[in-house]
């Protein structure tokens, strides 16, 4: 579609009607970054979409148009400043070290999934909103049952309204005061900026987003690398690359099983000379975007060298991710602890033994073995 019908009609597997799915790297650009395109408008429709229910608790930020949209946002903001970041540095690296440690303990082969990936981001996210440790577990099922479109609506529902009351708890008992996520939405509720229901929304969907999009795209980075050994060999041999590794796997890899969330067009629109009519709904893959060949040169291939230009997988936009600092954060101290500590790091299967999330809304694998030089 993004060489022969960049804006296309599509139909979808649950809802009503038709879309227009957008590829191009310009049009998705335009389309959301246009207040003519609202996902306000979404809310009460029936939209062709993959999943049979819609994700997000109701009132979502991801629901929101400015300037309510705006509003929403400032209020965990200062959870992701680049100061309030490097505040977690420490204590996540203290986190990832203890992790390799166990893992070192128990030999290779060894389930980066079970001893990592799935670990690591959402202890992180949890320090950063407040959820203590001994709730990990909870916040784990939760966020399995959330993001994942095979159990059904009445599954994802219930675990949207256990977790909605859990952190519902957690904002009354906590004091404004402190840096976490959980703390400046206390004070929002407080001060009139925020209703409970808001800043409950928001805080579930950053612990959910938080953990479950790290998680698959960290292990994405590392099946990446583990499939493309020359650019293993050049980052091993450049660190100092790191940086530019970790954009471009951004970049490169397909970080969700399918589109997002809809927006409605409030008036009629020409976007990649076609015309969108007022109330159609309109899908931007930020996939095919991030692979548009007039934008990126040779897009299929991995290239640590590539001159830089802003991919969009942490969208683009008002509805940007708030917390992109933070994911990238987690995953140069992901790839660089192991490229460290783990020499001769190696799949420990063949590539095509990898099983892949097939429920899930964000792409990922489900076991990633792997083994080491063992000194």
């Amino acid at each position: 579609m993004l060489r022969e019908d960049p804006v296309s009609r599509i139909r979808l597997p649950n809802g009503e009607g038709f879309a227009w799915l957008v590829t191009r790297y310009e049009d998705v650009k335009q389309v959301t970054n246009d207040a003519r395109f609202s996902r306000q408008a979404v809310v009460g429709r029936s939209v062709t979409r993959l999943a049979p229910h819609f994700i997000p608790l109701e009132g979502a930020v991801g629901f929101a148009d400015p300037p309510d949209h705006t509003r929403l946002r400032r209020s965990v903001a200062k959870a992701f400043t680049s100061r309030a970041v490097a505040r977690v540095e420490e204590s996540a690296q203290r986190v990832m070290d203890g992790l390799v440690d166990a893992m070192l303990a128990e030999g290779a082969p060894a389930d980066l999934m079970a001893h990592v990936n799935g670990l690591f981001p959402l202890a992180v996210v949890s320090e950063v909103v407040g959820v203590p440790k001994e709730d990990g577990p909870l916040m784990k099922g939760w966020t399995a049952s959330i993001l994942s479109s095979a159990h059904g609506k009445e599954h994802s529902d219930r675990a949207k309204q256990e977790i909605g009351a859990y952190f519902t708890g957690l904002l009354c008992r906590t004091a404004p005061g402190d840096d976490t996520l959980a703390s400046l939405l206390s004070h929002a509720v407080a001060d009139d900026e925020l209703t409970l229901p808001e800043a409950v929304a928001l805080a579930v969907l950053i612990q959910v987003s938080g953990a479950h999009a790290v998680t698959n795209n960290s292990a994405n980075m590392l099946y990446a690398l583990l499939t493309h050994p020359d650019q293993l060999r050049r980052l091993r041999e450049d660190p100092a690359l790191m940086p530019a590794a970790i954009e471009e796997l951004l970049r490169f890899i397909p970080h969700r099983n399918g589109v997002g969330l809809s927006r409605i067009a409030l008036e009629d629109v020409t976007v990649g000379g076609a015309t969108i009519r007022a109330g159609d709904a309109v899908y931007a893959s930020y996939l095919t975007a991030n692979r548009d060949p007039g934008v990126f040169a040779d897009p299929d291939t991995l290239d640590f060298g590539r001159e830089q230009t802003a991919h969009f997988s942490f969208g683009h936009g008002p509805h940007y991710c708030v917390g992109p600092m933070l994911a990238r954060l987690e995953s140069r101290i992901t790839l660089a602890t192991l490229l460290d500590r783990l020499p001769g790091l190696r799949l420990a299967v063949p590539p095509e033994d990898i099983r892949w999330r097939r429920g899930a809304l964000i792409r990922g694998p489900e076991n990633l073995p792997v083994t080491w030089d063992i000194a």
